[in-house]
């Protein structure tokens, strides 16, 4: 039996995380989708270690907003993936681009159909991220960057987790859950990079990473589940109220695996590095176990406020998921007595916003796009199955990250609270276990 032995470090709340040997430096990586939540924190841990990545390669239309500026190691440049490939390669050529890694989090969300949910249009988003992708794969061809490694983040809706209930735990070997006219584009993006790799002659290999619900705190709030929590607790404590919560006892007590976007880049960073974990995908989660049922109580207590659970003799409405993806059990029940978007939509909460913006002198003066920031916490408070995912590959392959979703939610709204997009957290109660 072989014996392997490795170094794990801590960084502030987050523990596990590898070390490195001294003499891997003077690499280079793109960031696709720098200024977005994932390639941010992505970033944010890149520039921890500026001899290790000498040069960061910031891909995006608009900069990253980054405190004090971009890292002294990394340069943005700007691009439109919807352009002609050969324009993006331009544009990298002129620059002078040459990457070892690439990490790719270009995303595009289109906008649901009428009155339907966040990813109704599927067809679109098929369309929109296929391109964006494609088109990138094509200017690497015609610039002639050959990264060691080219990482591709997704998410759990790789699992068909927003159809319907599916398998537990979700395992990166689960097959695709494909759902006539309802297509998902994960998978012709996966089969775009796995084509780019295989033409490579195995000069270029692939990481698939897919995290759940991501935490991080960035100016765009869209498919983030800090900023609309923090919000509600926020105005709750405003007009003096309850923190109540908006489901069932079910989904207050499902597992429910959390991805912190700090944390998930520790990972992609160990995946491209992990010479084992080469043409692997992963899930990218905490490590550790979440509910709503623990969280609530520390969020109240953060805002010293009171807080309220499922209640027995509550009025719930039930929606019925639309297909049932595990292919036994039945389709899936969510329960609610009430969602947040429609209490976002309230007079009195958006006049308490108003006047909390004012107080702080926040960037939001007012809650717009509500259907889509809301409508996503709504899906990840009241789920009709759990998320559990499986950790059990990553482990065997060495990696040990570990964050305590509570902990990593509270330095995400003090994140939040820094760039102004939430008053300060009051911190009335800080408890962890």
């Amino acid at each position: 039996m072989s014996t392997q032995i490795q170094q794990v470090q801590s960084k502030g709340i987050y523990h596990g995380l590898p070390v490195y040997p001294e003499d891997l430096k003077g690499l280079t990586a793109i960031i696709t989708g720098a200024n977005g939540i994932s390639g941010h924190y992505m970033l944010r841990v890149l520039s921890q270690s500026p001899e290790r990545w000498s040069k960061i390669y910031c891909l995006s239309r608009r900069p990253p907003y980054i405190p004090g500026g971009l890292p002294s190691n990394a340069e943005h440049i700007a691009i439109d993936f919807l352009k002609d490939p050969s324009e993006i390669a331009k544009a990298l050529q002129d620059k002078g681009v040459k990457a070892d890694y690439v990490f790719f989090f270009a995303y595009l969300q289109p906008a649901p159909k009428e009155g339907k949910g966040l990813w109704s249009d599927a067809q679109e988003m098929v369309r929109v991220n296929s391109q964006l992708l494609d088109n990138f794969l094509g200017a690497l061809k015609v610039a002639e960057i050959k990264p060691k490694r080219f990482m591709l983040q997704t998410g759990a809706k790789n699992y068909g987790v927003h159809h319907g209930p599916t398998k537990v735990p979700q395992e990166e070997s689960d097959p695709r859950v494909e759902i006539p006219d309802e297509p998902n584009f994960y998978y012709p993006q996966e089969d775009s990079v796995w084509r780019f790799c295989e033409e490579s002659n195995g000069e270029t290999g692939w990481n698939v990473l897919m995290p759940g619900p991501i935490l991080g705190g960035v100016p765009d709030a869209a498919m983030n589940a800090a900023f609309p929590l923090a919000v509600y607790a926020a105005v709750t404590r405003e007009l003096g109220e309850v923190l109540k919560w908006p489901g069932d006892v079910k989904s207050w007590q499902l597992d429910c695996s959390m991805s912190s976007a700090m944390m998930n880049g520790y990972m992609e960073e160990w995946a491209v590095l992990t010479p084992a974990a080469k043409n692997q995908k992963f899930n990218a989660f905490d490590g550790g176990a979440f509910a709503w049922e623990g969280f609530w109580p520390r969020l109240a207590g953060w805002y010293g406020i009171d807080w309220q659970g499922p209640q027995d003799d509550a009025k719930y409405q039930s929606n019925e998921t639309p297909h049932n993806p595990r292919g036994y059990g039945g389709k899936g029940v969510a329960s609610r007595s009430f969602t947040l978007v429609s209490w976002v939509k309230q007079e009195k909460v958006q006049k308490a916003w108003k006047k909390i913006a004012k107080d702080n002198d926040l960037a939001q003066k007012e809650l717009v796009d509500v259907e889509r920031v809301f409508g996503f916490i709504d899906g990840s408070l009241c789920r009709p199955s759990a998320l559990m995912f499986s950790s059990d590959k990553a482990r065997k392959l060495g990696w040990h990250g570990f964050v305590d979703s509570n902990e990593s939610l509270l330095s995400v709204f003090d994140d939040l609270a820094n760039i102004k997009m939430i008053p300060p957290v009051p911190k009335v109660k800080v408890q962890f276990s």
